[in-house]
């Protein structure tokens, strides 16, 4: 495994985090998920050198960090447990209470990142960012980050305070934050940290045509807003999407790679990334997901998938948010 520092941190984590959106059994996203798989796939995390695991209440309505807390046990010194306060609780008698209940869920009485989960544009910022250094001068929260943060709320957080990490949707297949919030977060050495960094799923080559994947996962704007559970209003990009993804194919082939291990590897070369969060449902994912810390790619393959994906990436343009037309990721 390889390590990074995140941020400005004394921190060094994990290029592999492991995500935990996918252990949750109660959640809807992930259908017949078992516990029993749940606590082997981050007991093999550990095993294979993770020390960096990030959830959120909105996982299964707090089951994932419970299964989270739970499973680490012994460890929970050993590690960096990242987890996010909900956008509505941006108040700060409403985020102190969400964060005193991430802290008994995750059996922990601190917290390494705290990240706020959306950025809310009704709520304003800088009385959750008070809020936030005062659980931080207690010793309930070690640093603090954002996730979703685009760069009209980056812009207002950045002179309330240190920001350690921005997680942010970033895959091969979604290079949106390229044009504006990468940048800024380079500049003001924010730790990025690539969320559905396989597209959920279909980097990893289990789908070979648009109408082959679940309901579930066609839901963002490389898809038709024709397909059920789209709420985006856009024509999608399905047809660019799978000739792209034949390319890249065919290059991990040659490479004599899988898909989903070229794709993390080319992630992991981008400037400003210290870990993609990568969701492992069993010991198995959990396992594979972390030899890609022992992938180096040469500057010639970095560029060729770079080049490759272009087309997707200019399409799909400077919104970032994978789900909406307007994006909830900025102010309007």
């Amino acid at each position: 495994m390889r390590y990074r520092k995140l941020g400005q941190t004394g921190l060094n984590v994990s290029v592999v985090c492991q995500g935990t959106w996918s252990v949750a059994t109660k959640d809807i996203f992930w259908d017949g998920q078992d516990k029993a798989d749940s606590f082997k796939a981050i007991w093999a995390g550990l095993d294979a050198g993770v020390n960096f695991f990030d959830t959120a209440p909105a996982y299964g309505n707090g089951e994932a960090e419970e299964i989270l807390g739970e499973a680490l046990g012994k460890h929970r010194q050993e590690v960096v447990v990242a987890t996010k306060v909900p956008p509505t609780d941006l108040v700060p008698e409403k985020l102190r209470l969400s964060c005193e209940r991430s802290l008994r869920a995750l059996r922990t009485d601190y917290i390494d990142l705290y990240q706020i989960h959306w950025p809310s544009k009704e709520l304003p910022l800088e009385p959750a960012w008070r809020t936030l250094e005062t659980l931080q001068r207690e010793g309930k929260i070690r640093y603090f980050g954002v996730s979703n943060f685009g760069v009209s709320f980056l812009r207002e957080a950045i002179p309330l305070g240190r920001i350690e990490s921005n997680q942010l949707p970033y895959s091969l297949l979604w290079r949106a934050v390229e044009f504006e919030i990468q940048p800024l977060c380079v500049a003001h050495q924010i730790g990025i940290l690539c969320y559905s960094p396989l597209a959920q799923g279909l980097l990893t080559g289990k789908f070979q045509t648009a109408d082959e994947v679940p309901e579930k996962r066609a839901r963002t704007r490389l898809f038709s807003s024709i397909r059920k559970m789209t709420r985006h209003g856009e024509l999608g990009c399905e047809a660019e999407t799978f000739a792209v993804f034949a390319e890249i194919q065919a290059l991990a082939r040659q490479q004599k790679m899988a898909m989903g291990h070229l794709a993390l590897a080319w992630l992991l070369h981008q400037a400003g990334v210290t870990s993609v969060v990568v969701g492992a449902r069993n010991a198995a994912q959990a396992t594979d997901n972390a030899t890609v810390a022992d992938f180096e790619l040469d500057d010639e393959l970095v560029a060729r998938l770079s080049q490759i994906t272009e087309p997707v990436k200019q399409i799909i343009g400077h919104n970032a948010d994978p789900w909406e037309h307007v994006s909830r990721m900025e102010k309007q």
